[in-house]
């Protein structure tokens, strides 16, 4: 062999990365839909052409060497700059075409996917929207792994590398059983939440640590109360049956409190506690331009919502 080392093709990096992952033969080359043989050949020259042994086969499993170890770190860059190549060659030749991999909070989707699916279906056609519902601290982890490509969810998240593109703010109200004293009543202080018996969401909600916020900002140094729920609709029905009251984001009023004839809602005076809503990429992302025309155009679509749309 000369010394000049041959350059590896990309069919054998994605060989070799998927033999990194699953250390299995088997299992790596029905991951990339490749025969056994082709896979092991494909490492094999991978190998031959890097001049390192990669792989150390035993006739039980499959190890990386140490210099695998190394090269495979590397071999995911090479591969995940080439699928940002070849994302961007199609964000030129045909925008809000492909797919589009969104992730919504569950405390933005049930009341928000509406307009956005409205959106994609009268706007963009050709667009393959594909919605996933998730926690923030998931999303997140989905966005910068590449799995998601634009989040809904609430801001400020200060993450480094993401980059939001501010929605609205919407303003949280009170929900109470039918009979409490605060039931329907305008411009409330936010001082009274220090004594109320307050229902919030499950850990890991984003919309919990907003209420906790609010609570603290009004004085209240204590967790509210022990009973939780996964979900708003839940924690809505709990509050129908006099455990205590909540806060809800104004856009999941009409939809939450619609099932039930047992609850009221009461607003707060000016300013009242507010959540912002925004979207959400990975900073240089290579559809930047079409996720901020995605913005302008959401912007306009929730118009009709109880919102205060946010321009940059």
């Amino acid at each position: 062999m000369s010394n000049k080392k041959r350059q590896p093709s990309l069919a054998q990096l994605r060989a070799f990365d998927a033999v990194a992952e699953h250390l299995h033969f088997r299992d790596a080359a029905a991951a990339i839909g490749m025969s056994q043989p082709a896979l092991s050949g494909a490492v094999s020259a991978l190998e031959e052409a890097l001049g390192v042994t990669l792989l150390e086969r035993t006739t039980r499993k499959v190890l990386l060497s140490p210099a695998g170890e190394r090269l495979a770190v590397r071999t995911k860059a090479v591969l995940a700059e080439v699928g940002a190549l070849l994302e961007e060659a199609e964000a030129v030749r045909a925008p809000f075409t492909g797919a589009l991999r969104l992730g919504v909070i569950p405390t933005v989707a049930p009341y928000l996917l509406p307009a956005v699916l409205r959106l994609v279906h009268d706007r963009y056609p050709d667009l393959d929207l594909q919605v996933h519902e998730e926690q923030t601290a998931s999303l997140l982890e989905g966005l910068t792994s590449g799995r998601l490509d634009l989040l809904l969810l609430a801001v400020p998240l200060g993450v480094p590398g993401v980059s939001e593109l501010p929605l609205f703010d919407e303003d949280f109200v009170l929900v109470t059983p039918l009979d409490h004293r605060l039931g329907g009543r305008e411009g409330l202080a936010r001082s009274v939440l220090r004594e109320l018996k307050l229902l919030l969401l499950d850990e890991g909600h984003c919309l919990r640590d907003q209420a906790l916020d609010i609570c603290r900002e009004a004085g209240r140094a204590d967790v509210p109360a022990t009973t939780t729920a996964a979900g708003l609709s839940t924690l809505v029905q709990l509050v129908a049956g006099g455990l205590g009251v909540t806060l809800l984001p104004r856009t999941a009023v009409r939809v939450e409190t619609s099932r039930s004839s047992q609850l009221l809602t009461a607003s707060f005076a000016d300013p009242a506690p507010t959540r912002r809503v925004a979207l959400a990429m990975r900073t240089g992302a290579a559809r930047a331009a079409e996720y901020e025309e995605l913005a302008v155009a959401l912007r306009e679509a929730m118009a009709d919502l109880p919102v205060r749309t946010v321009h940059d």
